[in-house]
């Protein structure tokens, strides 16, 4: 079987198409009509000869017109490549491929989770119904990519430029919170994929620390198409775009939302919020970032 060249052909698809049934074959050759030389009968007159048979042509001559044509039709094709490639250099507006960053972002649909809250932004963030999918853009998701340890997380919007360290869980079978004593930390929970591979990672930090705001005091600022970075341990850059927010009370966690099933890479990052309990000493609150991978880089190099 033929091998396609590289790149013509999408993974997975057949190359070639078979015959159909009866299948049609070669042709046969064309004959000529055949000769018949009348029949010599007895004291009949000497036979004239016969005409002599039609010249042929010389072996190789078919050959040499199909070589000539197809010499002609290489020559029209670069012809006509080498016009559109001076069209393009001479129109880069129009044949220039789109970048990603052009890609507008169209609005959450009605029943995800919403950026702001009912009054409009800057109103207190609210709660999805408990059936709604996590609110993701409505653009296409880059591939997953292998595992890899996320090492820092940036958010350019909200000023975070931050480590990540790994946690796993507590004793009540909870998700652990990266120690209060370094308010610029952030906990990537260890048992869940990591940044940039499918499945939802999961990220939390704390909102402020008793005597100033730590990594994640301004999560609830971000919004729908807001750019999110991590920077993994094999120096790649898995690049988040933001789909919904919410705020969701402790006490009915959307905890399928959040750690539920997911095809592509995403991220959810997840801080206090809401009204403080002062008798319990915590926030009642949740504060949740939906994110879909959208895009990938190398690492800037820092040697």
């Amino acid at each position: 079987m033929t091998t396609p060249p590289p790149g013509q052909y999408p993974p997975g698809q057949p190359y070639g198409v078979p015959l159909g049934p009866g299948g049609q074959g070669y042709p046969q050759p064309v004959y000529g009509q055949p000769v018949f030389q009348p029949v010599m009968m007895p004291q009949m007159q000497p036979v004239q000869p016969s005409p002599p048979p039609p010249e042929e042509k010389p072996p190789g001559s078919g050959a040499e017109a199909v070589r000539r044509l197809l010499i002609t039709a290489a020559i029209v094709g670069l012809v006509i490549m080498i016009v559109g490639v001076v069209i393009m250099v001479n129109n880069p507006d129009e044949y220039a491929a789109s970048e990603r960053s052009t890609l507008k972002l169209a609005a959450p649909q009605d029943g995800l989770a919403p950026s702001v809250g009912p009054g409009g932004a800057g109103q207190p963030l609210t709660q999805a119904v408990a059936t709604a999918p996590p609110p993701l853009p409505k653009i296409p998701a880059a591939p997953a990519m292998q595992p890899s340890t996320p090492k820092r997380l940036i958010i350019p919007k909200i000023g975070v430029n931050a480590p990540i360290k790994s946690v796993g869980l507590d004793r009540s079978g909870a998700i652990q919170t990266p120690p209060i004593s370094n308010a610029n930390l952030v906990g990537w929970y260890r048992g869940g994929p990591t940044a940039g591979e499918a499945g939802p990672a999961v990220m939390l930090g704390h909102k402020d620390t008793t005597t100033r705001g730590a990594v994640f005091s301004r999560l609830h600022e971000l919004e729908y198409g807001d750019k999110i970075e991590v920077v993994r341990l094999d120096g790649t850059v898995a690049v988040f775009t933001v789909g919904g927010i919410e705020q969701a009370d402790k006490q009915t966690f959307p905890t399928n939302r959040v750690y539920g099933h997911a095809d592509n890479a995403e991220l959810r990052l997840i801080t206090c919020g809401g009204t403080y309990n002062h008798t319990t000493g915590h926030y009642v609150d949740n504060v949740i970032v939906y994110a879909l991978m959208t895009g990938s880089r190398l690492a800037k190099s820092t040697s």
